[in-house]
């Protein structure tokens, strides 16, 4: 990765686009490395990937698929790295993290419900 490139300048991928830091955070996830950049840090104990923003936790993935939480705070920010944990760990397709009147929702295979914290997404 180029470390001069700004963390926020969006990239393409397939159809939808993330940050950059976005896209750094994944390949960390992918290969099981400690990493951390501005506001996001990715730590890895035996297999498992958990995602913090700001100091909260917001994910972990692992072999058994991606649990998310909102780390106290539903921010676009929160529901970016999400949607780019997601995009990139399940089926990005179906599934998703999005706002609606001020709500947060989950859509796991074209099936919607309330965001709750601990929310699965298998592999």
């Amino acid at each position: 990765m180029d470390p001069f490139t700004p963390y926020n300048k969006r990239v393409v991928k397939g159809e939808s686009q993330m940050r950059k830091i976005e896209q750094q955070m994944n390949e960390a996830i992918r290969f099981c490395l400690n990493w951390s950049s501005s506001n996001t840090q990715v730590t890895t104990i035996d297999g498992d990937s958990m995602v913090y923003l700001h100091g909260n936790h917001i994910a972990t993935i692992n072999c058994d698929g991606v649990t998310i939480y909102d780390g106290g705070w539903q921010s676009n920010t929160t529901k970016s790295r999400l949607n780019a944990i997601i995009d990139e760990f399940t089926n990005p397709t179906t599934c998703g993290v999005f706002q609606k009147n001020f709500k947060w929702f989950v859509k796991d295979s074209n099936v919607t419900s309330p965001f709750t914290n601990g929310y699965h997404f298998t592999a």
